[in-house]
């Protein structure tokens, strides 16, 4: 069987683990791995703050919390995403503004968003599909011209880059995802990156609960208290301790899934010259983190045909989400800008292949000659 996914493990984790129990003796946040993580992450992303947290979820939260967003406000997102991209805003009272998707990123059309802006928006939530970026230059500029905040639901983009600006470094706040699966991981986990020194210190009161704590820390308060509101968003340390051991081999991981990536890639052509499936695109001035592979089916009839017969052969394979404004919560919490040209039929065509770090090439080339095995059967 050729798992989906595989959660990261590089050999060092279990040692960074221990030595947070038994040398540092510190498992609650902040400690010393958390911290080592922060300035890893602001050091290789030149962002000016980052701050690990529980999960994505919650690095969304804070940044929705940073950017004031109130009940009645609106955030223009793409249908296209985890439901956690719009909880963040609908949690403060938002109503969501979904706008289609281009066709061949699978990211939200910089095209129709500024046709989607009213008095209300408030902020402009890229999400970077597949670690694949939006494109941010024209989604700065509409954000500039009517004073929008960007917050980049960068969940899959950790060591992508948009003209050589790495994803969640562009906007006013980024949010990465260290979930088991991404390209790093500690089980659950997150990070905000905050691009404006203005918003650093609120920003770590948020995180501590409301307190302002981290001062405390640093000496510069001789005790702390409640300041503002917030909520407890630090990690444990053991789960920065597993994520450290992997950040330490960040380029290695990179370049072993971007190895996958291409093999797939290449081996896979025949079949998009053909016009049998798309395969992925990558716009000039990105560079991705191959966090996924995926194909496009003719249409979701073929693509539950494909999944059986992978199956069957012992490959795991998965389809990708189911656009939010069809759902039930989705009809509740926002309204849908346009028309679904795109985000609809495009995601009942994508199908996404086994992708992870030390996957083995001949596991890649079985995977693909099953699938041609399929398209020349049918």
């Amino acid at each position: 069987m050729i798992s989906f996914n595989i959660p990261v493990f590089i050999g060092k984790e279990q040692q960074y683990i221990k030595e947070s129990i038994e040398n540092n003796q510190k498992l609650c946040g902040d400690g010393a791995f958390t911290k080592k993580c922060n300035s890893w992450l602001e050091k290789r992303f030149n962002a000016p703050k980052a701050l690990l947290t529980t999960s994505c979820t919650h690095a969304l939260e804070m940044a929705a919390i940073l950017a004031n967003i109130q009940p009645e406000d609106e955030v223009i997102a793409p249908s296209y995403t985890f439901v956690s991209t719009v909880n963040a805003f609908v949690l403060r009272g938002a109503k969501i503004v979904f706008i289609d998707i281009r066709a061949d990123t699978m990211n939200m059309d910089e095209n129709l968003i500024e046709d989607a802006i009213t008095k209300k928006t408030k902020a402009i939530v890229p999400v970077h599909y597949a670690g694949v970026s939006c494109e941010m230059d024209k989604i700065m500029d509409i954000a500039k011209k009517h004073n929008l905040y960007v917050i980049e639901d960068a969940a899959q983009g950790v060591m992508s880059t948009y003209k050589g600006q790495a994803l969640g470094t562009i906007g006013d706040f980024g949010c990465y995802s260290f979930h088991e699966t991404k390209n790093y991981t500690s089980g659950e986990g997150g990070a905000i990156l905050v691009r404006d020194k203005e918003f650093i210190e609120r920003a770590e009161i948020i995180r501590e609960k409301g307190t302002n704590r981290s001062k405390f820390l640093r000496g510069q308060v001789d005790k702390y208290s409640w300041v503002d509101m917030g909520s407890s968003y630090l990690p444990s340390e053991l789960n920065a301790a597993y994520l450290y051991a992997q950040l330490e081999e960040a380029d290695k991981i990179n370049n072993n899934r971007l190895a996958s990536w291409n093999l797939y890639y290449d081996n896979l052509k025949d079949l998009y010259e053909i016009g049998k499936i798309e395969l992925p695109f990558i716009p000039e001035n990105c560079v991705h983190n191959a966090h996924m592979f995926y194909i496009k089916c003719k249409d979701l009839e073929e693509r539950t045909k494909l999944i059986e017969y992978l199956k069957s052969s012992g490959i795991s394979t998965a389809f990708h989400y189911i656009p939010l404004h069809s759902s039930k919560a989705g009809v509740k919490y926002s309204r849908f800008h346009g028309v679904d040209r795109y985000t609809t039929v495009e995601s009942e065509r994508l199908l996404r292949l086994p992708m992870y770090y030390g996957l083995e090439a001949n596991k890649v080339e079985y995977v693909v000659k099953k699938i041609k095995e399929f398209y020349k059967n049918n």
